[in-house]
């Protein structure tokens, strides 16, 4: 919020210079016109313009409450130059002598500006606490008396008093506007990071849901169905081999420790910044050959992929080679690895029965979650082509760091 309130205090004095120097600019361009004022008292306006533009210029730079009555005040003391010169009141002190025609069109027209623009700029940065407020009461209070002094009896004032209360209001009004605006979107920022930590709290446990779903069908249903088909095809120290990885990762979950998965139906808790390749797949084929699915293995040897990546690689290889042990009817399968200068790629092959590709129904999660969203996740991708009778082939792909 503090970061809030000083761009907010930048733009108002940003504001109110920018307004109050064009201002300044304008009433000396007026007065500066032939016949406006007496040419001695132009010479003696223009460093008081001088020292009022600097000021305005200074209130643009820092929040200090000491510029703006400075500068109204320089402004208040323009208007009493330009009454006391014009009647004769300086001559005795400064030689300026009063012009012969009194205040011209001119004149009046660079007072109106001064006094409604000019000096009336300061009340924008005097709209944004209690203290401020006081401070542009004075001020307007202190520039209106000095008016209606200078313009005392001429048929003039009644305008001139008008633009300046139209002045200071607009003056004020932008201020107000100003903070009113900064405020709202500095609301409308935190109700944006609200929203955006909601969603982001949302996909969090979104993806904990996901990661939580593969990581039961990837454990513990796949030992259950194994059970349930009173572990057909696998050895009986195969299957306690792997109840008893499912029992460690329950017992650790249980204590609270959050897995990451290495690869199906094996987890590691810590993962390593970086793994090869080569030192895991071999984990992978022994998991596999306990189970009775012999695996070849082809292509590169050593690839170095990223914790993350690796993680959902391997895992969604083991669960290819889970499809294959459990539905392909085949005791072997081939694992080819290849890798160029953007993509690694392992194509799980097996000369099995086969199946429709189209018939993958949405019901099937397997393929979907701990296949390819694991590998989406991470820039991958995976692909399928099999027909029913001609066995299957996979292509899973990661990006290579």
């Amino acid at each position: 919020m503090e970061r809030i309130v000083k761009e907010r205090d930048r733009l108002v004095s940003r504001s109110a210079r920018l307004i109050g120097m064009t201002g300044a600019v304008v009433a000396l361009l007026c007065l500066a016109m032939p016949g406006a004022v007496a040419p001695a008292t132009l010479v003696l306006l223009v460093p008081l313009f001088g020292a009022f533009t600097a000021l305005l210029y200074q209130l643009g730079r820092t929040r200090s409450l000491l510029w703006p009555p400075l500068a109204a005040g320089t402004g208040i003391l323009l208007l009493l130059v330009i009454h006391l010169a014009d009647v004769g009141a300086l001559q005795a002190v400064t030689g300026v002598a009063a012009s012969p025609t009194g205040l011209s069109t001119a004149a009046i027209i660079g007072i109106r500006i001064l006094v409604g623009w000019a000096i009336a700029s300061v009340g924008i940065v005097l709209t944004i606490s209690l203290g401020r407020m006081i401070v542009l009461g004075l001020a307007f209070t202190a520039t209106l008396v000095v008016l209606l002094v200078t313009l005392a009896g001429r048929a003039t004032m009644p305008l001139t008093v008008a633009v300046l209360f139209g002045g200071w209001a607009i003056a004020v009004v932008i201020g107000l506007l100003l903070n009113a605006g900064v405020v709202r979107a500095a609301r409308r920022i935190s109700n944006i990071g609200r929203a955006h930590r909601a969603e982001r709290q949302a996909s969090e446990t979104e993806a904990q849901r996901r990661q939580g779903a593969r990581l039961l069908h990837d454990t513990v249903l796949a030992t259950l169905t194994l059970l349930a088909h009173s572990g057909v095809g696998v050895s009986a120290n195969a299957l306690i081999h792997q109840a008893g990885d499912d029992a460690r990762l329950l017992r650790q979950l249980r204590l609270g420790t959050t897995p990451t998965p290495k690869s199906s139906g094996q987890y590691a808790l810590q993962p390593t910044s970086e793994s090869a390749l080569g030192n895991t797949l071999e984990n992978v084929k022994q998991r596999f050959g306990r189970m009775g699915l012999g695996v070849s293995w082809h292509g590169t040897g050593q690839v170095l992929l990223p914790s993350d990546v690796l993680d959902a690689f391997l895992g969604s290889l083991a669960e290819c080679l889970e499809n294959v042990r459990r539905h392909a009817g085949v005791s072997e399968a081939h694992v080819t690895i290849t890798d160029d200068d953007t993509t690694i790629r392992a194509l799980v092959t097996d000369q099995g029965v086969g199946f429709d590709v189209s018939a993958i129904g949405e019901g099937r999660l397997g393929f979907k979650e701990s296949v390819l969203a694991r590998l989406r996740e991470v820039g991958g991708n995976a692909r399928v082509f099999s027909a029913p009778g001609s066995g299957t082939t996979v292509v899973l792909e990661v990006p290579r760091p």
